[in-house]
Parts: C-alpha cells; structure tokens; sequence
C-alpha cells in the first residue's frame, strides 16, 4: 500500500484531457494504490469513499487551516477555520443559505436563464460556457449580494485571476503573483463597496454581513472582508463548471437527455447523479494535525493531504453500478460538496441554480449536441468546459 502508484499515471491524473474523462483513471488509482504519494508534490493523495468520507467528518485529525496560495491575507471564513471558530461562523451564516431563503431566488433566476436562452436560441448554436454557464450563476451571486450587474465582468477577471491564472500566464511563478495582486483587487473592491454602505448596509447577503452579530459583537471589518473572499471564488466557479460538465454528458449521451426532456421531474435526481459522476470540485487539502495511518499508508503530522472527492464518488465499493450513471439512484449520498463541518454553505443554493437552469435550458434546448468537428476543453483542478460549442436545429 506504501508503494507510489506510477509517476506518470498521477502527473497525467490532473492534465487537461484526462479532466475530459476521468473515472476510469480514479478507478485505476483506487485499484492499484487506494493511497498513495503524488509525483509532483511527494503529498500523500487518498482515493477511497470509506477513507476519504472519515477524513472528512474528522476535523480534529485533519485540519482546514491551510494556505491555499489563492491570493488572501487572512484565511478565507468559515472555510479555513477549524472548530470551534469554524462552528460560530457557520451558526451565523447557515440561515443565510438555507433551502428557504434560496428557494426564493428561483423567480429572478428562472427569469435571467429565459433571458440569456433567447439571446441565442434561434441561432441554433452557442458556445455554452461564455454564453450561459458563466453569466448565469455570476449574476446570481450578484444579486444575492446587491452588488451592480455593470460590475460582472470585473468580477470576472478577479475570479479568473484568483482560481484560474493559468488563464493568462503558464509559469508557476507568475500565476503565484497575479493571485496575490488579484487578491488586493478583491479586498479594494469591497473596502469601497463596505464605504459606500455605511449608515445605509443594504437588504441583501452583504447588508445582512454589515449587520450581524456573533456572540452579541458585531463583525469585525476584516472578517466581513475575509466571508466575501470565500463567498466570490466559491459562488462564481463552481456552479458554472458543473452547470457546463452536466450539459457536456447530456449532449454527449442523448437518451439520458430526452428522458430529462420527456420527464423533467427527473431534474432534480439527475443534477445529484451528475453531481456524483462528473465532481467539478475533483480534490479537498488537509493538514494532519499528528502522524496517522490511512488504509496501511503512514501519513505524517503537517503533511498536506489530498483526498480525492472525484474518486470516492465513483467507488465500487460505497455506490452500487458505480460507473453508471443513473438518474434513479436511490440515496444518493455523495461528497461532491464536500463532507463533515467543512460541508459546501451554498450547497441549496447551488442545487437550485442548477435544477432551475436544466429545466430552463431542456423547455426551449431539447435537442442538443456538440458542434461537429469540436471538442469539449476541460480544466484542470476544478473541472469547467471552457469550451463547449454546440449544435440544435433554430
């Protein structure tokens, strides 16, 4: 178990074209090295659903509190706090998200998805990703703020610079320093966004951060700051990579489409199992807090390790069929927000914006698929469809 599973096989796990379809290679790494070192970094990286799932709802033995290199000063809240600072933060911003008060954001949203639908429908051809899995999700974290739609394509760039810089450079050392200048762009913009408000904080999700109390104290400046950080590079990415991951399968694999079509109440399994069986957020980091064994491998205190949430959702050994994707799957208990206290906070959110825009999208799209002659281009990491040109008849 302590052997390293083959260099290149882990080097080539995160590339690009193995991000198109990665399953048989998590299958692979689970057969032949459930935990194991990766190549590049020498980081022990866990494969398993059993092993992962532990890690995970262990707070105590692997801790979030870990630099990221993503251009923050301060760690990002709740998400880089461990119990019990963790715990005061999310008692404060739980409510914020739950499945009541995002339930009633589906009108806007379902009328934002219409409205950028008929942008291109009678063109008979888009590119998905800069057309609608983009624009939609952003203008919702937007508005869930307060913040001006003229403002998306700033948040754009800052998104782009904090969690993909290989967009504009492919030297490690360059991408490390337009994080960090992205970073100082980010806290600028809400320093005068928290000015501007002051005396006057707003009836949305940042007004309701001006305001809140924790312990009877209000928030201090920097924590506000430190939430936003978290709630931009969380709300702006992820939604969209699995909003373009699940329209990529779906043109790819027409019959599971026209079932959707033909029942759309099967939205709401099918966004789960597609959860499961794509995992745009692919990997977690710890901290080990003290030397421990995983599944025989000996990991030691302060080493940074990665389980591989993409992995686990496709083990054999947890999920029956596990490599079929199957909109009827019964408890379909999943880690593709993650698991434990570390559990996604937007995870309702982000189930509704994509229930609402797969309704949206099969109403007046039924019949889609990749423009002949293209291919689909994944990302590495977090897995987005950066480009996903397709094709229906106008």
């Amino acid at each position: 178990m302590a052997e390293l599973f083959d260099e290149q096989e882990k080097v080539r796990l995160f590339l690009p074209e193995i991000m198109r379809c990665p399953q048989p290679h998590y299958a692979e790494l689970r057969s032949k090295c459930p935990v194991g070192r990766m190549f590049f970094t020498n980081s022990p990286i866990v494969s398993h659903f059993k092993d992962v799932s532990e890690a995970l709802h262990d707070s105590d033995l692997f801790s979030s509190a870990i630099d990221l290199g993503l251009g923050n000063v301060r760690p990002m809240i709740p998400q880089q706090l461990d119990p019990p600072a963790q715990t005061r933060y999310r008692r404060l911003l739980d409510p914020l998200f739950s499945r009541k008060k995002m339930a009633e954001l589906v009108p806007a949203i379902r009328a934002h998805a219409a409205a950028l639908i008929d942008e291109f429908a009678e063109q008979g051809e888009c590119e998905f990703d800069s057309a609608f899995a983009i624009p939609l999700p952003c203008t919702a974290f937007l508005s869930l703020f307060g913040l001006p739609l003229s403002d998306l394509p700033t948040f754009l760039e800052i998104k782009d610079g904090i969690i993909r810089p290989q967009k504009f450079t492919t030297d490690f050392a360059k991408a490390a320093e337009i994080r960090v200048t992205t970073g100082q762009r980010m806290y600028a913009y809400f320093e005068d966004e928290i000015a501007r408000r002051k005396g006057n904080p707003g009836d949305d999700l940042l007004g309701s951060l001006l305001v809140a109390e924790i312990d009877g104290k209000k928030l201090e400046h920097n924590e506000i700051l430190d939430i936003c950080f978290l709630m931009l590079i969380a709300g702006l990415d992820t939604v969209t990579s699995t909003l373009g991951c699940n329209i990529a399968y779906l043109a790819q694999n027409p019959d599971q489409r026209r079932r959707l079509v033909d029942d759309p109440s099967l939205i709401p399994s099918a966004v789960e199992e597609l959860l499961r069986w794509e995992t745009p957020v692919t990997a977690v980091p710890r901290r080990a807090t003290r030397d421990v064994t995983i599944a025989g491998f000996e990991v030691k205190k302060d080493e940074i390790v990665t389980f591989l949430i993409g992995s686990a959702n496709t083990d054999e050994a947890h999920f029956r069929d596990a490599q079929t994707v199957d909109f009827d799957r019964d408890r379909n208990i999943h880690m593709a927000f993650g698991a434990g206290r570390h559990r996604c906070l937007g995870s309702h959110l982000a189930r509704m914006e994509l229930q609402v825009a797969m309704e949206e999208w099969h109403k007046r799209i039924p019949e889609y698929a990749i423009k002949p002659g293209e291919t689909p281009i994944y990302s590495a990491g977090i897995r987005e469809v950066t480009y996903l040109p397709l094709v229906w008849n106008a």
